[in-house]
């Protein structure tokens, strides 16, 4: 063999042996990349495991007892400190957010000695002053504001103005401050006699009772955090209201379920209520039922008044915010859905589900407090909503201009030497339009809540004011008469 051959196979051989070595690198890549992907899942896999682990427990103790609350614990941030989620989102109600129809906007004001607030809602008086003429003669003629968050619930009744104007009793605490440790302190442990207490005293003594709006306690026990009815007007409420349904000895604190529970917790103060006999007890006016006629009716049989009016001396009444008693008539209720499905919807905080404590209207969270239930978008949704409003809003307006009008024929009549008898079928007519009227306008969701109830409401409202209109006209011809008798 030549050298020029050997030089040859000699160069070759390195060439020959090239692919055995990138093939050896190439394994020794692949067993790298396959250790560090079994190295990362493995890693990944403890990570998942981990958390799986800490969310079990997370479930299985949905709270760490780092103080121990008793039935005394008013002061919703120690209870907070046990439950940080829940008080977070209790301490939002200060937000002060419009709807189309509703919440309240941030009016600025001088601060003063007797009342210190520099923020306030604005006022519905001017907003709408029809609703002067139908409150004459009675304190919310004077001061009637849009109502604001839980948070502003206690301040904004101590410092309304309509307690310049009438001395208003303790009773309107009862929903408007967490009274269940003043019933127990004034009741010596009996809530019921402590109740009783704290209706008959005079607001500004009541007011030292109490130091928070609505809190904790009014609605949890606070070993278990099972809802708790804590009014004792709500229990009797709806214990009369279960007896005209045919439940008899209905214990709402016993009988009902959980589910009831979480709109029978905010139907202790979002309901209509008067007054009842010279102590001044809280009494919701049930017992022929809950719809707006049955209220009535009762009011009649009671021969209640709220105050005399002051252009037409008509014996008239005052609706307050009865918003369970509406919700009763509409197709949330009779679909089961509760007041906190859609004021205090479902969240995740990890792997808890807690209801949220940001209590506001559902027009402000729709994906949370209506899309779990309905699937259309927010926008689709929202419209749905204001429709039902505008409708309700524009109706009210109607039958608004109808009693203005009333209230303006009594008082032409009186004044052209009427007398009492010729006047009372149109003193009754305009009590009705006005109660049935206020129902609507009193209750906090322009409609929605029921919006059948309350466009049958409405029109019933007008109706009165019509036939009240029509009962003057006899009168109206016999004027000049009375007016001769008047002169004798």
């Amino acid at each position: 063999m030549s050298e020029e051959n050997v030089d040859r196979i000699e160069d070759k051989e390195p060439a020959a042996e090239t692919p055995k070595k990138q093939s050896r690198f190439f394994g020794y890549k692949v067993m790298v990349l396959v250790a560090v992907i079994a190295f990362g899942a493995a890693i990944f896999g403890v990570a998942m495991l981990t958390n799986i682990m800490e969310r079990k427990n997370e479930a299985r103790n949905p709270f760490y007892r780092v103080v121990e609350l008793t039935d005394d614990t008013v002061d919703p941030a120690v209870w907070g400190k046990n439950f940080p989620h829940q008080y977070d989102s209790y301490l939002k109600t200060v937000d002060q957010q419009r709807t189309r129809y509703g919440g309240s906007e941030a009016t600025p004001r001088e601060p003063s000695n007797a009342d210190p607030r520099s923020i306030v809602a604005q006022s519905r008086l001017e907003e709408d002053p029809r609703l002067k003429t139908m409150w004459d003669g009675y304190a919310f003629a004077v001061d009637f504001r849009e109502e604001r968050g839980h948070a502003y619930m206690l301040d904004d009744q101590t410092f309304t103005e309509r307690q310049m104007v009438t001395k208003q009793p303790g009773t309107c605490i009862n929903c408007h401050a967490s009274a269940y440790s003043a019933y127990k302190k004034l009741g010596e442990g009996d809530i019921v006699k402590g109740f009783r207490e704290l209706n008959k005293m005079p607001y500004a003594e009541a007011r030292q009772q109490v130091t928070h709006p609505v809190a904790c306690i009014d609605c949890h026990d606070s070993q278990t955090m099972a809802l708790r009815v804590t009014r004792p007007a709500f229990m009797e409420g709806i214990r009369v209201a279960k007896a005209a349904q045919g439940v008899q000895n209905f214990d709402v604190n016993r009988d009902a379920t959980r589910q009831e529970m979480r709109t029978y917790v905010c139907g202790q103060c979002h309901v209509e209520y008067y007054f009842k006999g010279p102590d001044k007890e809280l009494t919701y006016p049930w017992q022929n039922g809950l719809k707006v006629e049955n209220i009535m009716a009762y009011y009649d049989e009671v021969q209640h008044k709220d105050w005399t009016h002051a252009q037409t001396g008509a014996n008239v009444l005052k609706a307050q915010h009865p918003e369970f008693e509406m919700y009763n008539q509409g197709i949330h209720a009779r679909a089961g859905v509760s007041c906190a499905d859609c004021h205090m919807p479902y969240v995740r905080e990890g792997a808890m589900k807690i209801s949220s404590h940001h209590v506001r209207s559902p027009l402000l969270n729709i994906n949370t407090s209506c899309q779990t239930c309905h699937k259309a978008t927010e926008d689709e949704l929202k419209f749905r909503v204001e429709t039902i409003q505008e409708r309700t809003f524009n109706l009210r307006g109607l039958a608004m201009d109808a009693l203005v009008q009333l209230i303006n024929d009594i008082k032409a009549a009186k004044e052209g030497g009427a007398g009492e008898q010729e006047l009372a079928e149109a003193r009754l007519n305009q009590r009705k339009a006005q109660f049935f009227l206020d129902f609507v306008e009193a209750e906090n969701s322009m409609g929605f809540h029921a919006p059948e109830e309350a466009a049958r409401i409405l029109g019933e409202s007008i109706n009165f004011t019509r036939i009240g209109q029509v009962s003057l006209r006899n009168v109206k011809a016999s004027a000049p008469m009375a007016l001769l008798r008047a002169n004798r």
